[in-house]
């Protein structure tokens, strides 16, 4: 049996993935195995989420878990901010969850621009991400599936799901960004 040669994406040099950069990043399934996504797998999900943005200084504005993989869009919160790091120990916890299924080799970063990173163009890409499930044809709503949300640590119900979430989102992360810069 002949091995394939894994080809590895190009990276940007690894200053874009720390500070306050912010990225979407996306986990998929190797030969898109599916199988996995539960109630049970997304309960230790956020559980390793939660960890990895309190050990790296993150904020995920917007995540969603699809039945072949998963999308996370993280925000450094200061300058001790990690993505590569923060990546790393996800997919290495994950892993350890995933049982037989893995994930592919790498995953796929996109690094957002000035320009990507305003308000209302975040707001817009988050929302496009929450409404993967939707597309797919899985739910009629994205409000509707279950595997899907934000992230900042101390603030468990902060639900995308809501009325102003992003007006408390934005006001949350200013205040910890600002506490940051304060240190």
């Amino acid at each position: 049996m002949a091995l394939l040669r894994r080809s590895h994406l190009p990276r940007l040099p690894r200053i874009w993935y720390q500070g306050r950069a912010a990225v979407l990043w996306t986990h998929t399934t190797e030969v898109r195995a599916t199988g996995w996504l539960g109630p049970e797998f997304y309960a230790r999900f956020r559980e390793v989420m939660l960890h990895a943005c309190a050990r790296y200084a993150l904020a995920c504005p917007a995540y969603v878990l699809m039945p072949d993989h998963g999308h996370v869009l993280w925000l450094g919160l200061g300058a001790s901010s990690d993505q590569w790091e923060a990546t790393r120990f996800l997919r290495k916890h994950l892993a350890r969850l995933l049982g037989p299924v893995r994930l592919q080799d790498r995953a796929h970063d996109h690094v957002l621009r000035e320009n990507e990173r305003e308000k209302g163009a975040l707001a817009s890409a988050c929302q496009y991400i929450w409404e993967n499930p939707q597309r797919a044809g899985f739910i009629a709503k994205w409000e509707e599936w279950p595997f899907a949300g934000a992230m900042l640590v101390g603030y468990p119900n902060l639900d995308p799901r809501e009325a102003g979430y992003w007006e408390e989102f934005w006001k949350l992360h200013a205040r910890i960004v600002e506490a940051d810069a304060e240190r």
